[in-house]
């Protein structure tokens, strides 16, 4: 390929492009129009791996409701529950490009089961050190809380050192989410580059 190749929008859907973008921050959203564009915030969310929030409230039903957790056993099936809601913007076309991460081993969920059915979730995309989350589902009472839990627990334990979760939320700021600027922002992810670690 020239250097001086402009990557269309349908280069930007490869795998390898994809991935090089989430590496310098960026992450992609499909529009009303079904468009999808790769975004860049100047204020960005994370949640601080080494000092979390663990809510009260929630560690009876993460020790005790009954809920098996997975990892990448049902990562297209999770995507496909977060994008089933009245307006969503991950298209079709989106998770056939999420496809091709996931044959690279940058795609990732974690899965939430209840009687052996899929009751909640979410999924996200890891380069190095960093875990980008993109969408959660829960179709029972604080299932897609539980797999922000069981996700920061695995994340500490193979030494990851970045949770971007974009946006901050109400739902996101009990475990600690917190608004840093772009310069904060690009540092971390500086630092997760150089992390040798796989999800």
């Amino acid at each position: 390929m020239s250097r001086n190749h402009r990557p269309t929008e349908e280069d930007l859907l490869k795998p390898e492009y994809m991935i090089l973008m989430y590496a310098h921050g960026a992450f992609p959203m499909a529009d009303e129009n079904k468009k999808i564009n790769w975004h860049l915030p100047e204020i960005r969310t994370i949640i601080p791996l080494g000092h979390f929030n663990f809510p009260r409230s929630l560690k009876k039903y993460y020790y005790d409701s009954g809920f098996t957790y997975k990892i990448d056993s049902a990562t297209i099936e999770v995507i496909r529950n977060c994008a089933d809601r009245e307006t969503t913007w991950i298209s079709e076309e989106l998770i056939e490009a999420y496809k091709g991460l996931q044959n690279l081993g940058h795609l990732h969920s974690v899965e939430v089961y209840l009687t052996e059915k899929l009751v909640g979730g979410l999924y996200g995309v890891s380069y190095k050190g960093a875990f980008f989350g993109e969408s959660m589902f829960s179709k029972v009472s604080q299932a897609s809380k539980c797999a922000l839990i069981k996700l920061i627990e695995h994340l500490r334990s193979k030494s990851f050192v970045l949770l971007d979760v974009q946006y901050q939320t109400d739902h996101l700021k009990m475990f600690g989410a917190v608004e840093i600027d772009f310069d904060d922002f690009q540092n971390r992810l500086l630092q997760s580059n150089s992390v040798d670690t796989t999800f």
